[in-house]
């Protein structure tokens, strides 16, 4: 799905010129826990598709009538009574748990120690402590990827909050429903450069969907539910709030039933698609002879459709790095990953169609590489939620601004209605792409007795069925993982796309075992990117998680040492990450690492040997680390070079030949 509107855009909210309260300490011992019998509170829900198409044009009429709605299955009971007043830590705890909040990712500091001193009261909210607050984020990242529910994180001021940075940014390139709190140091010392303040408010501006800056504590229910609601409705994005310590600190009684105010954005979220619309869309498909699917992460939550618009059509999919899963990768309409190192029939079906279905993607650069070349000979359509997007990079014939998932019931019913007379006949053109798909399939070479990494990935392919989550780092590894596990369902494959940070994959598979405890959970990852979170190896021992690493280590930062062999003559620029001192030995030893932190390891160094070791993996209960001894010299192909275009992709060669 494409990258957020700035943030500008949205409307600031009433938070920053709220009167203040006494920001006077309140005793711990002020909180008594009330016995006092209190009737449930229905959780809230919010109809937005209903109200927005009955809105009036006019802004404010539109947010009106959306208000908090009853559900009457799902039911809060709080653990105090209605009068009763409670600490602002208490009431942002409560104020989460009635978004429905079980998991959280926080990590304890001096402005945020009062939020888990009210986490410890909660019946319901689990912390998964992390042993970094990257950690935190992108395992709250995890844990939104793969279930598609907000991930929540939580920091201290200061160097707890920038460490979130990475995170955020993350969320916001690649989509990810992300609600991140932070203490902040007591108001009135806002602005005084006191002990642990960094303006966060204002450091994370342009990363957030949207941000608050908590100035009364009645604010606090409101915000909470309006943050929860921007962070997934709409295009999906991270929402810092960042709350005070005497915020936290005082005593409130809140009040539960409030309105969202946000005029500017409800007015602004995509309508139902028109019609009239869908019908142009049909017909550019029915009067097309080479048409081709572009689809990425905003088809995520629309596979159903989108399966069912490829069984009407007969049109092949090619998919992006995020929308990898939303139609399964071992269907024969399938072609796999697009762009610069998506396959060679991915992207010749691209360059040779008469029309370009782009839905919930972004025209990205590593999709694209040179614009002009991309995709010149075909019509495009472009479907997306998100406005700014559309025309951004690349200029369509038709436009959609809607939910890709309406857009695609409107389709569908179209052609399940006109289906016959259109008599859709696409068979020339799929022999076509079958022939370039035998003509250059994804493959490999070998290294003797070396392990190659596609094989270890194909292997691990075999033995979970296609089943596993798959998290990754950034680098080669991430890349043949896209290329060689065959993913067959949405929130299979959890990955860093648009920012690309290393380190990703092993917290990401933390969430990944939160949200979804039977799964298998594999974290398939470098060396380099592995040993940027391998403190979370304890977070996973302490809460006793059952994700699996794949470590694909080749001594090297695999990806820059791949440009290095190609663009600059081999010539090593700080891509080693052994010993220079003794390169027969690995290093640093991983399965150190993992010991150190009781987990059961293993290294396997030999082609003949991976199976039995990947199995022992899988089978033993709770987490494994298996070191795989890779060749640095392996590149991955194929390959587009940035900024060039179909006709200049590389499909031979690796380190061991010169260029």
């Amino acid at each position: 799905m494409a990258a957020a509107t700035a943030n500008s855009a949205l409307p600031k909210l009433s938070t920053l010129t709220s009167s203040f309260k006494s920001s006077i300490p309140i005793s711990k011992s002020s909180l008594p826990f009330s016995t006092t019998p209190q009737k449930p509170t229905p959780y809230r829900s919010f109809d937005v598709s209903c109200s927005l198409s009955h809105a009036s044009s006019n802004p404010r009429s539109a947010a009106a009538s959306v208000t908090p709605k009853t559900a009457p299955p799902h039911y809060f009971i709080s653990r105090y009574a209605d009068d009763e007043p409670r600490k602002g830590a208490d009431i942002l705890v409560e104020a989460l748990e009635r978004e429905g909040v079980k998991d959280v990712f926080a990590y304890p500091g001096g402005a945020s120690m009062e939020i888990h001193q009210a986490l410890t009261r909660s019946k319901i909210i689990r912390n998964v402590l992390p042993r970094h607050e990257q950690g935190g984020v992108f395992a709250a990242e995890g844990y939104a990827r793969s279930s598609g529910i907000p991930g929540v994180c939580i920091a201290t001021s200061g160097p707890g909050a920038t460490n979130l940075v990475s995170g955020l940014a993350d969320a916001m390139l690649d989509s990810i429903p992300l609600v991140a709190i932070t203490g902040q140091v007591p108001r009135r010392m806002i602005g005084t450069d006191a002990f642990q303040e960094t303006p966060i408010v204002e450091v994370t501006r342009s990363i957030t969907k949207h941000n608050y800056l908590v100035l009364d504590v009645d604010d606090i229910p409101r915000i909470v539910s309006e943050a929860f609601f921007l962070a997934s409705s709409g295009r999906p994005g991270p929402v810092l709030i960042d709350v005070p310590k005497d915020i936290q600190q005082q005593l409130a009684v809140p009040k539960w039933n409030h309105s969202l105010r946000l005029p500017g954005y409800l007015s602004r979220l995509p309508k139902a698609p028109g019609e009239a619309h869908l019908e142009q869309i049909v017909r550019l498909v029915s009067e097309s002879k080479k048409p081709v699917l572009y689809v990425g992460g905003g088809c995520l939550n629309s596979s159903e459709e989108l399966k069912r618009f490829v069984e009407l059509t007969g049109i092949p999919v090619a998919s992006t790095l995020m929308g990898l899963g939303a139609f399964p990768i071992s269907d024969e309409l399938s072609l796999q990953m697009l762009g610069m190192h998506g396959t060679v029939y991915a992207n010749y079906a691209v360059d040779k169609s008469d029309l370009l279905l782009a839905f919930g993607v972004r025209f990205d650069d590593r999709v694209t590489g040179k614009l002009e070349a991309f995709a010149s000979r075909a019509k495009i359509v472009h479907i997306d939620i998100d406005s700014a997007e559309i025309g951004k990079n690349k200029q369509p014939h038709v436009s959609v601004c809607s939910d890709v998932k309406l857009a695609l019931q409107g389709i569908n019913k179209i052609l399940e209605t006109k289906g016959a007379k259109l008599n859709l006949d696409y068979s020339e053109w799929r022999q076509e792409l079958n022939e370039q798909k035998l003509k250059f399939p994804l493959s490999y070479k070998t290294f003797g007795e070396a392990i190659p990494p596609q094989y270890a990935i194909q292997v691990l392919d075999e033995l979970t069925g296609g089943n596993a989550i798959i998290s990754t780092g950034v680098g080669q590894h991430q890349m043949w993982a896209a290329q060689f596990y065959k993913y067959k369902k949405p929130r299979q494959w959890l990955t860093s796309g648009g920012l690309g940070a290393m380190g990703f994959g092993l917290p990401a598979a933390i969430g990944a075992a939160v949200a979804n405890p039977e799964a298998v959970v594999v974290d398939i990852d470098g060396d380099g990117s592995f040993i940027m979170n391998v403190q979370e190896l304890a977070t996973i021992r302490v809460e006793n998680l059952p994700v699996k690493i794949l470590l694909l280590n080749n001594q090297h930062l695999g990806m820059v040492v791949q440009w290095e062999d190609r663009f600059y003559k081999a010539n090593r620029a700080h891509t080693y990450l052994g010993d220079p001192s003794n390169e027969s030995e690995i290093f640093p030893n991983m399965l150190k690492f993992a010991e150190a932190c009781g987990i059961p390891a293993a290294r396997v160094t030999k082609k003949e040997d991976l199976k039995a070791a990947m199995q022992k993996m899988l089978d033993t209960p709770g987490p494994y680390l298996l070191d795989v001894i890779v060749p640095h010299q392996e590149h991955v192909l194929p390959m587009i070079p940035s900024g060039g275009a179909f006709k200049d992709v590389i499909t031979e060669g690796d380190g061991r030949t010169q260029y």
